[in-house]
């Protein structure tokens, strides 16, 4: 299995993989606490820097590119200075559209903390694109992801409910796919039911739970149970679900269901956009001609290195690699 996986994993430089989704600007704040305010309880912080990275569905493009696969990034920004920002962020051979109109997504976290001590979020503000009803956006995406999955090995779409996934455009990915012989991996944040008839889901257990109206927890039986009812119902190959510090549950075909443990501490330090990195390498794996089973392996080794680096972060082809090799 080793061998496999580092196998799949030199594979993948080879391979282009089409992200197409909601685009997010994530910045973080950071203050060193000065004192308490008298004018209410609260903390002073004294500023002391601004860092950027790319977010939701950007993050996910910037983590297959940091596995060393050619990524072409679909989606929209704005031509505001959260945009300009983003694009910057985004690997090379994006095929974006860019209007005036139109405000770029972005999650501003402010973090306090001294000099000596990790950084504490206290706060998140969060900046919404203006709503897409406009036909030129849908038609110049459209335009946009057409040529793109022409040449895709992989095409992953993150849905962070902001707009840019429409129906008319999804039937674009899953024609190609078909037509293609290529994975679509769909990462939903807030409508995992409209969602169907694609390669394979990577939800998190609190949106399967909130999807079916039922109560999982720690319950591994129920959650076979309802993985294969989604799985089903959703006209899947494949669910992975992710469980935090449980690590991942796949259910595959034949109702086959696999539980797998997390890999290095559950003691994490950041899960910022871990599922972004899930997807990525799930995707990545998946085109590189890895099984269901071969990709989520890939993809647990990936999030147990993400969630140990603070904010929003990329796993590259050589921590992959390192991790994997060191594996009993």
């Amino acid at each position: 299995m080793k061998e496999r996986l580092l196998e799949l994993i030199n594979a993948f430089s080879q391979k282009t993989i089409v992200a197409f989704g909601d685009l997010i600007l994530d910045q973080f704040l950071f203050g060193e606490i000065s004192r308490v305010s008298r004018e209410a309880p609260v903390l002073i912080l004294k500023y002391r820097e601004t860092t950027s990275a790319a977010g939701g569905g950007a993050n996910a493009a910037a983590n297959a590119a940091s596995l060393g696969a050619r990524v072409i990034t679909v989606g929209i920004i704005g031509a505001d200075p959260a945009g300009i920002a983003l694009e910057k962020l985004l690997p090379g051979g994006a095929a974006l559209v860019s209007d005036d109109r139109y405000t770029t997504p972005s999650k501003v976290r402010i973090l306090g903390g001294s000099s000596h001590s990790p950084r504490q979020q206290i706060v998140r503000l969060d900046y919404e694109g203006l709503p897409r009803e406009a036909p030129q956006f849908r038609e110049r995406l459209a335009d946009s992801l057409q040529r793109a999955v022409s040449r895709a090995h992989g095409i992953m779409v993150s849905d962070y409910g902001l707009g840019t996934v429409q129906e008319p455009l999804m039937e674009i990915a899953k024609a190609a796919a078909a037509r293609r012989g290529v994975p679509l991996v769909v990462d939903c944040r807030f409508a995992l039911m409209e969602y169907g008839n694609v390669t394979a889901m990577t939800p998190n257990i609190s949106e399967v739970e909130e999807a079916l109206h039922r109560k999982v927890g720690q319950d591994e039986k129920e959650l076979e149970r309802v993985g294969v009812d989604l799985r089903r119902r959703r006209n899947l190959e494949a669910l992975l679900i992710t469980r935090g510090k449980f690590g991942m549950t796949l259910v595959e075909p034949q109702d086959r269901v696999t539980h797998i443990p997390i890999f290095g501490s559950d003691e994490v330090a950041d899960v910022t956009g871990a599922g972004d990195t899930v997807t990525a390498t799930f995707t990545t794996a998946l085109a590189a001609g890895a099984t269901f089973f071969e990709a989520a392996m890939l993809a647990n080794y990936a999030a147990g290195l993400v969630v140990m680096k603070r904010g929003t972060a990329s796993v590259s082809a050589e921590e992959l690699r390192a991790a994997v090799a060191a594996e009993a």
